[in-house]
């Protein structure tokens, strides 16, 4: 189906399709406390992040830190973009409603693909992300939901970044809501409630 290597479990009918991204060095397991907390019952989609960074799986090449490769981000973001695609084929998944949760690359890789294919991906809840793609194309998103929760200290996703995802998608019509926590780069319990109660309406 694709080069992705990935797992998928069932889950309830009526739940949406949670598809985890994880953070730089983490894998398809990472997510699944958080996916329990965000939607229990839902059917989970975790695909790995196929580059390696000194032995860290990554979703794409950066330069240095904080520093990404454009050209990369946006290959892929397609190819991740195109397992989705074929996955929602593979697993009958194609009328149920699909979320990406991501954590800071994984959440950037989302960020990408909410940008660059929105028929894709319309809904995510992201923690710890920021602006992927310098000049996306001014897709419509006025079908798109994102969450946002960022650290107010955070090095590796600065606000300023942030902010700059977050002007990207209104410009284009998207609906954003955001969660400011004080700590730095990180997943916090208000940042999960808060999320979970987007994630229900």
């Amino acid at each position: 189906m694709s080069t992705f290597e990935h797992k998928y479990a069932e889950g309830e009918p009526d739940r949406p399709v949670l598809l985890l991204l994880h953070g730089t060095g983490g894998g398809p397991d990472d997510l699944l406390g958080l996916a329990r907390e965000l939607s229990p019952g839902s059917a989970t989609l975790a695909p790995a992040g196929p580059v390696s960074e000194f032995g860290a799986a990554r979703w794409f090449r950066r330069l240095a830190e904080g520093v990404f490769d454009h050209e990369d981000v946006v290959r892929r973001a397609n190819d991740l973009a195109d397992f989705v695609e074929a996955a929602r084929s593979e697993y009958g998944l194609q009328d149920r409603r699909l979320v990406a949760v991501g954590f800071s690359n994984g959440a950037n890789i989302a960020a990408a693909v909410t940008l660059l294919r929105p028929e894709v991906l319309k809904e995510a809840a992201l923690f710890s992300g920021m602006s992927p793609v310098p000049q996306p194309p001014g897709h419509d998103l006025s079908d798109t939901r994102i969450f946002l929760s960022n650290g107010e200290q955070d090095p590796m996703a600065p606000l300023a970044s942030t902010e700059e995802y977050i002007r990207l998608l209104k410009e284009r019509g998207a609906e954003v809501t955001t969660h400011r926590q004080p700590g730095g780069h990180q997943i916090t319990l208000d940042g999960v409630r808060a999320a979970r109660e987007w994630l229900a309406r």
